[in-house]
């Protein structure tokens, strides 16, 4: 049988095959091979064309030809599956196909193959996921792809717009025209605004994708709603006028106050009551006992009574029972004769409570007190008269006693620590101040307050921000309004922004304290051992001022005496 052209066999439209591709005649003389072939066996086509294919590859003379039947052989290291084909052409001849598969390359082809699978079904899942709606139209606008988050943010219902143009969904009144044609007019990005026909602001951004002759092939539209945005902006302007206008107000508030330090800022309902109860009790002589936790402001709910009774003009006597040591607090309340006691002044010494003669006298920490003293006080409130350390005859004293603890006195007269007779004398008319916790509408206008007092005294210009404020009324407050104070007073002095920040709060750097005690232990390379440890006292004696509050609490947990604690923090200031 003659010899067969490959444009006779129509060779050329089997060629175009992935795979290696070579035709025989019925002779086995090669008539033509593909690229792939050249590849695998490093021929040339042009050598080889009319030679036998058994001379070319050896190998095939293994193959016995049944079509379709795949046969496995080696040949340069590599491993064939290979599938004969018989075609009977047109002109009546007859012609042998090898289709040959590099086994290798095509397991290597089809993990490729996978791994793109799963990263096309990776971004379509991607695309569907988005929040912003996403539609992709060819150069003249077809529509090819659309998630669901366009159908939501477009208001047009996916089916609506399935193998549709972009100029079918056109509308002259709320979509007159397309961004995917002013895209492809422009050949750039460009984004417009749309309002879709349910009314809502949606931007729409059209995003050109160039082929390799620079023609565009593809337009990726992307959808947002910006009326939410839009609305969001609304809220935070109206937000910040009214935090404007809030601090403003408070601002005025509290400089048209002045700088008193005695001024009560009553916002909350609780202190609003506390307040009229005090007003109340001011004008009457009865015994008055304040109740509440330490740091409340006990001693400015006395002082304010004393300033508003007939007493106001005569003296204002505080005595901390908890401050001052045990053996010293009779001496200091009742005054002393010559020669009471050893180291006593010479000419004898008048009483706080004789000083405070036609006032009031508020003794702060009740509960500190122990059961001897109590008798005595007991007796002032009683008789009136007050009898010096190693005096016989007592002195007849008008005063107005006021009285305060953060301790259960209730729970105290139980246990037997506290006299009931004086608790039930004390007890006339009792005033609870809450903690500054359970009034959070108190704590900006305090703030306030006292940032104007201490920019004042420290001639500086700090401002409070609204994060601030927010995060102070998050805070729990242990130490109540004297911890606040000197949270402010700490950001005015050691702050360096004019508008507080978060940051610049106390107890976001006292995270640190651990490190701190660790870096003075490292430093004491250049300190003496007396200034290490004054270092190392001084840190400890600060936390547990902080925690603590009295210096009868911080003795206990410290294990010294409450004397030293006083002297300790007298030293450093504290």
């Amino acid at each position: 049988m003659g010899k067969l052209s490959a444009e006779g066999a129509n060779a050329n439209d089997l060629i175009r095959n992935i795979y290696g591709i070579i035709v025989t005649d019925m002779d086995n003389q090669i008539i033509s091979i593909n690229e792939t072939i050249e590849k695998l066996f490093d021929l040339q086509k042009s050598d080889i064309i009319n030679k036998s294919i058994y001379s070319v590859i050896p190998s095939f003379e293994r193959v016995e030809f049944n079509s379709g039947e795949i046969f496995s052989i080696h040949e340069n290291d590599f491993r064939f599956s290979v599938i004969p084909i018989r075609c009977d052409c047109e002109n009546g001849g007859t012609i042998n196909v090898y289709n040959i598969i590099d086994t290798e390359e095509k397991a290597k082809l089809e993990t490729e193959l996978k791994q793109q699978k799963e990263t096309i079904e990776d971004l379509k899942e991607i695309i569907e996921g988005s929040y912003d709606g996403i539609l992709v139209t060819d150069s003249d606008g077809k529509i090819l792809l659309v998630n669901s988050s366009y159908e939501r943010v477009a208001a047009i219902k996916r089916e609506d717009m399935w193998g549709k143009s972009m100029r079918d969904l056109m509308n002259p009144v709320w979509m007159p025209n397309s961004v995917a044609y002013v895209v492809a007019e422009q050949k750039q990005a460009v984004s417009k605004r749309q309002v879709t026909k349910d009314g809502r602001n949606i931007i729409v951004t059209g995003m050109p994708i160039f082929n390799k002759k620079g023609e565009i092939k593809k337009i990726v539209i992307n959808a947002r709603d910006i009326s939410e945005i839009y609305e969001l902006r609304e809220e935070l302007l109206r937000e910040k006028n009214l935090n404007r206008t809030y601090l403003e107000n408070y601002r005025e508030f509290i400089e048209s106050s002045g700088n008193d330090n005695e001024c009560i800022l009553a916002v909350s309902n609780q202190m609003k009551e506390v307040l009229e109860l005090t007003k109340k009790v001011a004008n009457f002589q009865a015994t008055v006992l304040i109740l509440g936790e330490s740091g409340v402001g006990k001693e400015l709910v006395a002082s304010y009574i004393h300033k508003n009774s007939i007493r106001k003009d005569m003296p204002f006597i505080t005595i901390n029972c908890g401050a001052i040591p045990e053996n010293l607090l009779e001496s200091e309340l009742f005054g002393y004769e010559k020669g009471a006691f050893t180291g006593a002044n010479q000419t004898g010494k008048a009483g706080l409570l004789e000083a405070a003669n036609g006032g009031t006298v508020f003794l702060d920490e009740i509960g500190e007190t122990s059961l001897d003293l109590q008798v005595k006080l007991l007796r002032v409130l009683e008789t009136k008269e007050v009898r010096r350390v190693g005096a016989v005859d007592g002195k007849i004293v008008d005063v107005r006693i006021i009285a305060a603890t953060n301790r259960d006195l209730d729970a105290m007269v139980e246990e037997g620590t506290f006299r009931d007779d004086l608790f039930y004398r004390l007890n006339v008319v009792r005033i609870k101040v809450p903690p500054l916790r359970k009034r959070i509408a108190d704590i900006a206008p305090l703030s306030m307050m006292f940032l104007f007092r201490y920019n004042k005294r420290y001639n500086q210009n700090k401002e409070l921000t609204m994060d601030v404020i927010k995060e102070l009324e998050r805070y729990s407050w242990p130490g109540n309004i004297r911890q606040l104070k000197n949270v402010i007073e700490n950001m005015v002095i050691v702050s360096n922004n004019e508008y507080l920040q978060t940051d610049d709060l106390p107890w976001n750097k006292e995270k640190n304290t651990g490190k701190k005690i660790a870096k003075i232990l490292e430093d004491t390379e250049n300190l003496t051992l007396a200034e290490a440890t004054e270092l190392l006292e001084k840190t400890i004696l600060e936390k547990a001022k902080s925690k603590y509050h009295t210096t009868r609490l911080i003795a206990e947990n410290l294990g010294v005496d409450q004397s030293t604690i006083v002297r300790k923090l007298k030293k450093y200031d504290l």
